[in-house]
């Protein structure tokens, strides 16, 4: 049983049905309120003005309002924006979007693509349609992190709390009201603050809500989900999605030793057992597993280590996304230099893997891969491990 009410935003259309039935409302009603909050990005219900006006009064009673208000926005020099968002009991996140600012078939764009593990020929653009600019949009999960990966700053203070599925989904309710003219939401990435799979029900929740046909109606081809590896999650991801939502793994090692160095979950779930949760993921034909490596300088980074990562992965449908650390106040941990990621890719490639290096996006205002990190969290300086 539910121990809190379900958030008015965090409802499916048919569990509006069942709640309107009940207090007597016409069964379209139902339809319009969700079409209100997730197709048109409205949750001040004075503002949805086909609706009785009695049932805008109750659903400002249920509390249907705002989840989350920007405090403030970053922007980067190559168009990113990273927004600091503050939630109702005043804990902040950050979500991050991404425009491809040089259209479709850029270098950007192929960053993107990568980012959100899309399949590598989809092109669903309207023929003869004016180009627009594609943008990924980066959500976050939790407030702080349990995971404690050495090379990410979202850890740093640890897990504060889980978010509710309506502040998960609210994240691109107000990512897509704030894009730029010519811009489209084209991709989410859960890759932002905290483990989706350790917030397991909201995270699924919040699937359901963006890719519902009533509503944002994101293709699940262009939803991934990333995780460090919970492999129980990942079983009942695949489970209860059939495969269809994109899977990428937090991977950044290939013998247990030096990941479980760098990411402790790997000392409950070792590569074994996260290898055989990825085998047995139910991808659909032409789809791959994202693996995503942070290349840590003195760790993970030796072309021995390339070699081992492409045996470890042999036999799996994947790309691998070479993302060079990008620095962290929280670490004395970096990046290696160009020739040695350079050198890494080479292994994988010409071991027969489609092999990518993540370009730096947003880093000059810490929103690049692992620099999400909660307001007014001290650090403390993680040393390099071996």
């Amino acid at each position: 049983m539910r121990s809190t009410p379900l958030h008015p935003v965090a409802r499916l259309p048919e569990e509006w049905s069942a709640s309107l039935a009940a207090r007597g409302e016409r069964s379209f009603t139902a339809k319009q309120v969700f079409h209100w909050i997730h197709r048109r990005g409205v949750l001040d219900p004075a503002a949805m003005t086909n609706l009785p006006a009695r049932l805008r009064e109750h659903l400002a009673a249920e509390g249907l309002a705002e989840v989350l208000t920007p405090e403030r926005i970053h922007r980067s020099e190559d168009g990113t924006r990273k927004l600091l968002l503050r939630l109702r009991d005043g804990a902040t996140i950050e979500t991050v979007l991404l425009p491809a600012v040089s259209g479709p078939g850029s270098q950007a764009q192929l960053d993107a693509d990568a980012a959100a593990g899309e399949d590598d020929d989809e092109d669903d653009d309207e023929a003869g349609a004016a180009p627009r600019v594609r943008v990924t949009q980066c959500i976050s999960t939790q407030v702080g992190c349990a995971m404690g990966c050495s090379f990410c700053a979202s850890g740093v203070a640890g897990l504060k709390r889980h978010l509710g599925a309506e502040e998960i989904a609210g994240q691109v309710l107000l990512g897509r009201a704030m894009l730029e003219e010519g811009e489209e939401l084209r991709n989410v990435v859960y890759m932002g603050m905290g483990e989706p799979l350790h917030n397991y029900e909201a995270t699924a929740r919040s699937l359901r809500l963006l890719t519902h046909p009533e509503g944002i109606n994101l293709s699940t081809r262009r939803v991934t989900v990333s995780t460090s590896g919970l492999v129980p999650e990942i079983a009942r991801l695949g489970a209860d999605f059939g495969g269809q939502i994109a899977l990428a793994i937090s991977l950044h090692a290939a013998d247990d030793a030096t990941r479980s160095a760098l990411m402790p979950i790997n000392r409950k779930y070792p590569l074994d057992e996260l290898l055989a949760a990825l085998r047995a993921y139910p991808l659909p034909r032409r789809r791959r597993i994202t693996v995503e490596y942070t290349l840590v300088a003195g760790q993970n980074d030796d072309p021995a280590e390339a070699r081992r990562l492409a045996k470890l992965l042999r036999g799996l449908p994947v790309k691998i996304n070479l993302i060079p650390m990008n620095p962290i106040e929280a670490s004395s941990l970096g990046p290696p230099g160009q020739d040695r990621v350079a050198a890494f890719q080479e292994v994988l490639t010409q071991a027969g893997y489609s092999c990518f290096v993540r370009r730096r996006r947003g880093d000059d205002v810490s929103a690049a891969c692992g620099q999400l990190v909660l307001l007014g969290a001290k650090p403390k300086v993680r040393r390099a491990v071996g």
